[in-house]
């Protein structure tokens, strides 16, 4: 089974079967108190699926973009389960969900997709899907929303995501899988530096 697990927006976790079916989930839309939902919508999901931790065979593991802090909870939490089970940790970018629930839910679309998301700071996280194409061909990238037409004119489909479905970045890998195409690099998809700057250096205190 598949254990999927996204905190790009809020805390999303998904158990789904390697057939496609989805098993239990849990959402909360928190975007603040990630490590403290973490534990709990993971636990909630498994009970959802009427499954326990023996039962996960690969975790999957939304690797963003979004927030520094919440991206690293729940990928220390993927990359944690799945060594406390022996089983293999997989990064995917957490736009590949946001993809995947657009064109099943657009079947007759064509064209390709620009998939949006609040990166905060006035500006947002953008990735183009090319038509037919799981993968972008091109990096994401932080554009200003006014300038977000103008940049992708001509893409024929965007979509702006509030959420990221955990249920959809373990069918994203699926869909993947039977194509014999591998997982994203094992990196945060983290578009800016971390505001947090170590100590140039410690002080001496002197009495």
């Amino acid at each position: 089974m598949l254990l999927a697990i996204d905190t790009s927006a809020g805390t999303d976790v998904a158990v789904v079967s390697p057939g496609g079916r989805v098993l239990g989930t849990s959402r909360g839309d928190d975007r603040r108190h990630h490590a403290e939902a973490i534990g709990d919508a993971i636990r909630d999901a498994l009970d959802a699926a009427g499954l326990g931790t023996r039962h996960v065979t690969e975790v999957v593991a939304g690797m963003g973009p979004g927030p520094f802090t919440g991206l690293r909870v729940g990928v220390a939490a993927a990359r944690a389960f799945a060594f406390g089970l022996g089983v293999r940790c997989v990064p995917l970018r957490s736009h590949d969900a946001i993809a995947h629930e657009w064109r099943q839910r657009h079947l007759d679309a064509t064209g390709d997709l620009l998939v949006t998301t609040d990166a905060r700071r006035r500006e947002l996280a953008c990735t183009v899907y090319p038509f037919g194409r799981l993968v972008p061909d091109e990096p994401t990238v932080l554009v200003a929303p006014d300038e977000v037409a103008t940049r992708f004119d001509g893409v024929a489909h965007r979509v702006d995501a509030e959420r990221v479905s955990a249920t959809h970045l373990a069918l994203a890998w699926l869909d993947r899988v039977q194509l014999g195409q591998d997982a994203d690099p094992d990196e945060l998809v983290y578009l800016r530096a971390p505001d947090a700057k170590p100590a140039a250096g410690r002080k001496r205190v002197t009495s």
